[in-house]
C-alpha cells in the first residue's frame, strides 16, 4: 500500500500545469489555464486548470480532480500505475506500507526485451509472403498493421536466439517469450502464429498474442502471467484506441485481436479485447473512466452468451449512474470481423446504437425461463435477482432497477428491499448538537468555497458545528479529516482524499465556484464574514423558537439563555 503520507507529499511537488500539459497544450486565462476539455467534444474551452490550487475543473461535463485524477481519466490508468507514472516522471521512489499482498518490481530491461521480441516478429513479417498473404486476405492494410505492431513468428522451435544476446538469459522465461522444459531445454513459446504485441496505457509492450494462420489449437495463444502482464487488467487496443475512445465517448469490447484489427480497419477505432479471460471488474473500471458507453459485442452463440453474462455480473459493482453499459449480440454466423466486412461500418454502428442495455438483459435473462403467473415463478424471481440487485452501487440505476424487479414479482419496492435487507438511503450528517443551528444554503456553499481555497480553514470551525443538507456534511468530514491529518494540508490533498466519497459532487461544485473568485481574492475575510452571518443566523432562530413557547413556559435555564439572546441582538 502506498503511504497517504507519501501522496499528499507527491501532490505537493508536482505542478499539475505540466501534468497535463504532456497530454493537451493550455493557454493562459487570467489566474488560470484553460483548453478544450479531453472529456467531451466541445467548441469553446471550458476545461480549467488552476495552478495555485492544483485542480481541474471542466465547467461543460464536470469533470474534476487532481494531477493523479486526471492522469488516471486520460489515460486509463489505475490508481496505483497513476501515481507510479507521476512519480517516476519527477525522479521520486514510491514507498511501500507492510502489506501482506507481495510487491513485484520490474526492472527496465524486461521492457526492453519485449521491445526486441517486437521488432525481430514485424521484421520476420516483412520476409514471409504466407503471412502477408493471411493478413491481406483478411482485409488488413499494411498501415494498420504497422499501427498495432503485427509481425510474425516463424515455425522454428529457436526463432528468438537470433534476436537476443543471449537465449540462456532467464529474463526470456519471465517474460513468457520462451518455454524451459525438461533438462533445461529451452523453445520459443510463439511459432508459425501473426503476433499482436498487447501494449500498456504508456506505450510498453508488455506481452503477446499469437494466432494461428490455419486451422490448429490453440487458435489464439497469448502470453502467461508475467512481472508486465496481468490479464484481467489489460486490454487488447486500448494503448491505440485511446483517441478515438475519447472523441466518440463510447467503446466496444470484442472477444479477439482479429475483431479490434479489423474494426480499425474499417474506421472503427474505439475497439478492444480482453485477452484469453473473462471481463473483469477492473476492465469496466478502466472504460467507464474513458467513455460515458461501453458495448459488450460478443458472438451469439453459447459461449459469447456466458462471456456476456459473466460481463454484467463483473459490471454491476461498477456501474455509474448517467453511464450508459450495453450488448450487442451478432448472429451466430457472424463476429465483428466478419459483419463490419460483409455489412460494413455504418451498419456495424447502427447495431451499436441498438444495443441492448444493462437493465434490459438482466431482465431479460432473469425472466427468460420463469413463469410470472405463478406464485413459485415470482419467489423465483425474486432469489435470483438479489445477488444482482445487491451487487449495484450506483443509487439510481439500483433504485429503478430494484422498482422494475418489484414490479415484475408483484411486490412493492420496500417489501423488496425489506427481504434484502437493504436499508433505505438517508442523508449523511453529523449527530446535532446541543443547540438547534439554522443556516442558509449560500451562507454553507460560501464556507466550503472557502475551505476549498484554503482547507487549513476548517480548524476555526467551532468543535460543535452543525450544518445541513450536502454542503453542512461535506463541511464536516472536511473539518473531521483535517484533524486528523498533517499540519499542512494542500487543496489537491484534500480533493484527492475525498474522491469516489459521497461529498465528491459538493467539494467538485466548490471547485468551479472559487475559478471565478480568483488568486487575489481574501478569503480569510470571506470565512470570518460567513461564520459570522452564520452565528447570527443561529441565534436568530433560537430566539425565535423559544419566544414562540412564551415565556411562561420556559425553565430557568432557558428564560436565561432568552435574555442573553434578546441582549446580543
Amino acid at each position: 500500500m502506498i503511504p497517504k503520507s507519501f501522496i499528499q507529499d507527491l501532490l505537493n511537488r508536482l505542478d499539475i500545469v505540466d501534468v497535463i500539459e504532456r497530454y493537451l497544450p493550455l493557454k493562459k486565462a487570467g489566474a488560470n489555464f484553460v483548453a478544450c476539455c479531453p472529456f467531451h467534444n466541445e467548441k469553446s474551452p471550458s476545461f480549467t486548470v488552476s495552478q495555485s490550487k492544483q485542480f481541474y475543473h471542466c465547467f461543460g461535463c464536470g469533470a474534476h480532480g487532481t494531477a493523479i485524477g486526471f492522469v488516471m481519466e486520460h489515460a486509463g490508468m489505475g490508481y496505483v500505475e497513476a501515481v507510479e507514472d507521476l512519480a517516476r516522471n519527477i525522479g521520486v521512489a514510491v514507498p511501500q506500507e507492510a502489506s501482506n499482498v507481495p510487491q513485484h518490481k520490474v526492472a527496465p530491461d524486461l521492457y526492453d526485451l519485449m521491445q526486441t521480441a517486437t521488432r525481430y516478429y514485424r521484421d520476420q513479417l516483412k520476409q514471409s509472403q504466407r503471412a502477408i498473404e493471411y493478413l491481406k486476405k483478411r482485409g488488413l492494410s499494411g498501415e494498420v498493421a504497422a499501427r498495432f505492431g503485427i509481425g510474425y513468428a516463424p515455425d522454428a522451435w529457436q526463432n528468438l536466439i537470433s534476436a537476443v544476446t543471449n537465449y540462456q538469459d532467464p529474463s526470456l522465461v519471465e517474460t513468457g517469450l520462451v518455454v524451459e522444459g525438461e533438462g533445461d531445454k529451452r523453445y520459443d513459446r510463439f511459432r508459425d502464429r501473426i503476433m499482436f504485441p498487447i501494449v500498456n496505457v504508456r506505450g510498453q509492450v508488455i506481452g503477446f498474442g499469437g494466432r494461428v494462420l490455419d486451422k490448429g489449437e490453440p487458435k489464439y495463444l497469448n502470453s502467461p502471467e508475467t512481472p508486465l502482464f496481468e490479464k484481467g487488467h489489460e486490454l487488447y487496443g486500448l494503448f491505440q484506441a485511446q483517441k478515438s475512445i475519447r472523441a466518440q465517448q463510447r467503446v466496444v469490447v470484442v472477444e479477439g485481436y482479429m475483431d479490434v484489427v479489423a474494426l480499425a480497419q474499417h474506421g472503427v477505432e474505439y475497439a478492444v479485447a480482453t485477452l484469453g479471460t473473462a471481463t473483469t471488474p477492473f476492465h469496466v473500471q478502466k472504460l467507464l473512466r474513458l467513455s460515458e458507453q461501453v458495448v459488450f459485442c460478443f458472438d451469439g452463440d453459447k459461449a459469447g452468451q456466458k462471456a456476456a453474462w459473466r460481463a454484467l455480473e463483473n459490471s454491476l459493482p461498477q456501474l455509474v449512474d448517467g453511464k450508459r453499459i450495453g450488448f450487442l449480440f451478432l448472429p451466430e454466423e457472424h463476429d465483428p470481423d466478419t459483419y463490419i466486412r460483409e455489412f460494413g461500418t455504418e451498419a456495424f454502428e447502427s447495431e451499436l446504437d441498438n444495443s441492448l442495455p444493462l437493465s434490459g438483459y438482466l431482465l431479460r435473462e432473469l425472466t427468460s425461463q420463469i413463469d410470472l403467473h405463478t406464485q413459485e415463478g415470482r419467489s423465483a424471481l425474486l432469489q435470483k435477482a438479489q445477488p444482482l440487485l445487491t451487487a449495484i452501487t450506483a443509487p439510481t440505476t439500483a433504485l429503478l432497477l430494484r422498482k422494475e424487479v418489484a414490479t415484475l414479482a408483484g411486490v412493492t419496492q420496500a417489501e423488496l428491499e425489506a427481504l434484502y435487507v437493504i436499508k433505505p438511503i438517508a442523508p449523511m450528517q453529523r449527530a446535532a448538537p446541543l443547540k438547534a443551528k439554522r443556516s442558509t444554503p449560500s451562507g454553507l456553499r460560501t464556507l466550503l468555497r472557502c475551505l476549498v481555497m484554503l482547507p487549513e480553514l476548517a480548524r476555526e470551525l467551532p468543535s460543535d458545528w452543525h450544518g445541513e443538507g450536502t454542503e453542512g456534511a461535506a463541511i464536516a468530514a472536511l473539518a473531521d479529516w483535517l484533524r486528523e491529518s498533517a499540519d499542512e494540508t494542500s487543496t489537491a490533498a484534500m480533493i484527492q482524499h475525498f474522491q469516489g466519497t459521497a461529498y465528491e459532487g459538493a467539494l467538485a461544485q466548490a471547485q468551479g465556484d472559487v475559478l471565478q473568485w480568483g488568486d487575489d481574492f481574501n478569503v480569510e475575510a470571506e470565512f470570518a464574514g460567513t461564520i459570522a452571518k452564520l452565528h447570527a443566523e443561529s441565534r436568530k432562530a433560537e430566539l425565535e423558537v423559544l419566544h414562540a413557547r412564551g415565556l411562561n413556559s420556559l425553565n430557568e435555564q432557558e428564560r436565561a439563555r432568552y435574555l442573553q439572546l434578546v441582549q446580543r441582538g
